[in-house]
């Protein structure tokens, strides 16, 4: 896995349409947010801007770019040739995503931490640390699914669009208008309940055993991003 995940970071740095999607865009974006952080003050909470940030970097960043290489990798029957080797499975698309998924952490953590310092600091840590986490593996598990949808890597600008749109759209919703209305509507869309798990752990004043139910949704659409994942994804070119 990790000799997987060292020959894609070495093809990743060498493109420069994935390092302009996977790096330059979701910092630049990043420090935007935290040079004006005081105009989004005026919209919402810290907390939103902080989920804002991290779906914008998570879809930039992680899931489209995970599927823009999952197809590029298909395309070239790069993974039918890593099948031919001892590499099970899951090896290689762990293999595959894990160089994507770590600096996608780093940017998110960064922001955060730097963010933390201008503005204002998390309330509870542990909490965000753990909203993260799952926000992640909600991301990898979505750009699974859609890997299965998506023929090229060209084809991937397409299939990506709308999941990343509501992502935002989402966390923009929740995070302005919060979750007093509609909240269980709100709570079971993707990223809502992520958005909200961020909200809560910045501005603290919410019970942790308030909280953790809200892992619930996330965690639901990982195990349906999944199953869907198991039943579309291809390891050859669709003829």
């Amino acid at each position: 896995m990790f000799e997987i995940a060292r020959s894609e970071l070495i093809q990743m740095l060498r493109n420069r349409l994935v390092l302009a999607t996977g790096l330059a865009i979701p910092i630049a974006f990043s420090a935007y947010a935290i040079h004006q952080h005081e105009t989004f003050s005026e919209v919402g909470s810290p907390g939103y801007l902080a989920a804002i940030v991290m779906f914008v970097v998570m879809a930039l960043g992680l899931y489209t770019t995970a599927v823009t290489t999952l197809a590029s990798r298909r395309q070239d029957l790069f993974l039918k040739r890593l099948r031919s080797t001892a590499a099970s499975d899951p090896d290689i698309i762990a293999g595959l995503l894990l160089p994507l998924t770590v600096i996608a952490l780093v940017q998110v953590g960064t922001f955060l931490a730097v963010f933390g310092v201008v503005a204002t600091s998390p309330a509870q840590i542990p909490l965000l640390v753990v909203a993260i986490l799952t926000t992640t593996a909600m991301m990898v598990a979505l750009a699974l699914a859609t890997a299965g949808l998506t023929n090229s890597p060209e084809h991937a600008q397409v299939t990506t669009l709308p999941v990343s749109l509501a992502l935002v759209a989402v966390a923009s919703w929740v995070g302005i208008t919060g979750t007093e209305s509609l909240g269980y509507l709100k709570r079971l869309l993707p990223g809502g309940s992520a958005t909200e798990l961020v909200v809560n752990a910045w501005g603290g004043g919410v019970p942790l055993a308030d909280s953790l139910p809200l892992l619930l949704p996330t965690m639901g659409w990982v195990v349906a991003a999944v199953a869907l994942a198991v039943r579309l994804f291809r390891w050859e070119p669709r003829r």
